[in-house]
């Protein structure tokens, strides 16, 4: 008996994980650089949604500069998202990590 409420425990806690990965796909983060002059949004499946510029930035001409923040806010918003996805599953797994999962 004991080892069929395990199962059933574990086919539950499946369940919930597999609900809680595909609503990451709808979560989003916001990361900016340069002062807001670049926004990204990244979901919590690790996805680039937008980026966003300023006209600003653009007409400046400095292309170099403008890489780098591209890159500094896409690289926060990757990280911001990892950690969101971190929280959201581990509220389902009550802390305890499972490979695989983020």
């Amino acid at each position: 008996m004991m080892n069929r409420d395990m199962l059933r425990q574990a086919q539950k806690l499946q369940e919930r994980l597999a609900k809680a990965q595909a609503e990451l796909a709808d979560l989003t983060v916001e990361a900016t650089a340069g002062g807001g002059a670049i926004t990204v949004v990244v979901s919590g499946d690790q996805n680039v949604k937008s980026v966003k510029i300023s006209p600003e930035v653009v007409t400046a001409g400095d292309v170099e500069m403008l890489e780098d923040m591209v890159l500094a806010a896409v690289n926060e918003g990757l990280q911001k998202s990892q950690e969101m996805a971190s929280k959201h599953l581990s509220s389902i797994t009550g802390g305890l990590r499972i490979p695989g999962l983020t």
